[in-house]
């Protein structure tokens, strides 16, 4: 029987291993449980046995139980049958049973709802069997406030990318001519050639108990939000080479959470594999592996696959750790140390086409905990409003209307807000009219949030992707020049002054030119330098500290923004908006 995983950084918590804890395991010294102890802060909690307690008690567990979802942002996971310092003691079959209906009645109390992930007996010294239990404790979904994690999906071209969101999404099985991807395409040549070009968002939602919430159920966007209390979104981005300025900035400005790197099983690492998997790495998105097409292939092909995955992931310059799910206790584990583990990468091997594996790739987003704890939004919702245009729309009766994520601050129908930088360096002010968070209306939007805003008849000319609407207190940096710390991945040449490269930050993607390099004439292949860049067309508003990604044909870095020149036209206060941009 697999061994059970109490704690989630304990040491026991090895999915490789195949047994049973033995009591040798549960006489810890004392130095080796205070690695084991249970966090104060995060949304894990350990008990012991929660049997018959008194209403003093019971008061306290909830309140206990309400912080512990705070800290997961509306998620919370109960071990039961584990001490504080992380001992595995177990309970009787009768002691767990009215261990999890007095969860449930604190559950119950604080408007949430309780699954069991999986139980495990350990191996005790008794006649009566023990048991341990983990609980996945979530919040009932009120006034919009879903927990969403954004999934960003990278990938060869072909690889099975839209087909296996397909799949996840509308709730049907591909019939292996790619049937599932039809409702993800947004252009006509995209169903022609069945290659995804452009951008495209999917969402796949989960219900308090941990049910799939999707479109096999539910008509519309709307009912999947209003009774899902977690939601996965996907960002569906191209696979092709020529595309990759698309796939750059999908990565760059929707700020996604974690990124899900999907391989053919059949041509294992092809094409834009690497280059895809370079990228998340360089930005740091924390990254998970899924193996598709598993039914076109033999075991063998699809174990090669997997090596040949492991060998680049244990790589100097990936240094991951792989770990391959093969049961939904794997999924459970994986879910969790991934999240506390960015060398962690879980591979899954899947068929979009029979269905095969799917299941465990469902139970990892549905456990998957925010990156972000309650603590660090508390602070991003605290600052000025910023929100960053990705998209723009004009919408028949409503107006014109822009897509992006709120990066700071709160944001509420009605709200004046300032946007620019206009190409004289300007901000105007605008109202915002209404906001849609997946398609669902919505009063208030919180930092970390993806959404559209309505601007009523705002003039959409005044408008490109790379703007910011913030809070009119505020006093945006705008800059044509600034310098920033990079390191050259790839150059055929040598990179000196006066190249030029398209640089993104953010949802800035913009053409500047190489005006000095610090203290070198010129940067070779894996060199570093301190450089400074001009954008060709107009001001852009950055930040230090923003990190940087820029490219031209072959030639590849990442940096950090460093030093900001402000721009001299730059007026302290807003313009009321006379001038054009």
């Amino acid at each position: 029987m697999r061994g059970w995983a109490a704690p989630v950084n304990s040491s026991l918590l090895n999915h490789h291993c195949v047994c049973v804890v033995s009591p040798q395991q549960l006489c810890l010294t004392v130095r080796e449980r205070e690695r084991e102890r249970e966090a104060e802060e995060g949304n894990i909690e350990y008990k012991l046995k929660l049997v018959d307690p008194t209403q003093y008690r019971f008061e306290h567990l909830a309140t206990q139980m309400k912080w512990r979802l705070q800290e997961g942002r509306g998620e919370a996971v109960y071990q039961i049958g584990v001490e504080d310092n992380g001992l595995l003691v177990g309970l009787t079959e009768e002691d767990m049973k009215a261990s999890l209906k007095t969860l449930r009645r604190m559950a119950e109390k604080v408007g949430a709802d309780i699954t069991v992930l999986r139980e495990r007996e350990v191996d005790y010294d008794s006649d009566e069997p023990h048991r341990i239990a983990e609980v996945l404790i979530r919040k009932v979904p009120d006034d919009q406030q879903f927990l969403d994690l954004r999934v960003a999906v990278l990938g060869n071209v072909d690889s099975g990318k839209s087909t296996l969101l397909g799949v996840l999404t509308q709730g049907e099985l591909d019939n292996g001519r790619g049937r599932a991807r039809l409702n993800l395409f947004r252009h006509l040549h995209e169903i022609q050639t069945g290659r995804t070009s452009s951008i495209s968002i999917e969402i796949l939602g989960f219900d308090s108990k941990g049910e799939v919430v999707n479109y096999s159920e539910s008509r519309t966007a709307e009912e999947i939000c209003e009774s899902a209390s977690k939601m996965i979104t996907f960002i569906d981005l191209a696979g092709h080479h020529k595309y990759l300025k698309t796939t750059i900035f999908g990565l760059t400005s929707y700020c996604p959470d974690f990124a899900m790197l999907v391989v053919s099983a059949n041509t294992g690492i092809a094409g834009t594999t690497r280059e895809h998997l370079g990228l998340a790495m360089a930005l740091k998105v924390p990254i998970f592996i899924v193996v598709s097409k598993v039914d076109l292939c033999t075991k063998g092909t699809v174990e090669r696959t997997v090596r040949q995955l492991e060998r680049i992931l244990k790589q100097p310059g990936c240094n991951k750790v792989p770990m391959l799910v093969s049961s939904t206790d794997d999924a459970v584990t994986a879910a969790q140390k991934f999240a506390q583990s960015p060398s962690i990468t879980p591979i899954f091997t899947l068929s979009s086409v029979s269905g095969e594996s799917l299941d465990l790739l469902k139970v990892f987003f549905n456990i998957l905990p925010p990156l972000s704890n309650s603590k660090e939004q508390e602070e991003l919702m605290q600052q000025l409003t910023e929100f960053q245009i990705d998209e723009i729309y004009t919408v028949p009766d409503v107006g014109t209307v822009v897509g992006g994520t709120l990066y700071s601050g709160i944001c509420r129908e009605g709200e004046q807000l300032v946007v620019g930088p206009t190409d004289e360096g300007k901000f105007r002010e605008l109202a915002v009219c209404s906001i849609q968070r997946n398609r669902s209306g919505c009063r208030v939007l919180r930092a970390g949030q993806a959404a559209t805003l309505a601007l009523g008849d705002f003039d959409r000319s005044l408008l490109r992707k790379g703007m910011v609407m913030v809070s009119p207190e505020m006093n945006p940096t705008i800059c044509w020049r600034f310098e920033a710390e990079i390191v050259l991945l790839f150059h055929a040449k040598t990179f000196h002054k006066g190249f030029q490269v398209t640089v993104h930050v953010g949802n800035i993607r913009q053409t500047a030119t190489v005006e000095a390099l610090q203290g070198k004439d010129e940067l070779r292949t894996g060199e570093k330098a301190v450089v400074r860049f001009k954008f060709i067309k107009h001001p852009e508003y950055l930040k230090v500290g923003a990190k940087l990604l820029f490219r031209e044909g072959v030639t590849k870095g990442i940096g950090q923004v460093t030093k900001l020149q402000p721009a001299s036209q730059y007026q302290q206060r807003h313009p009321s908006g006379s001038s054009t941009a």
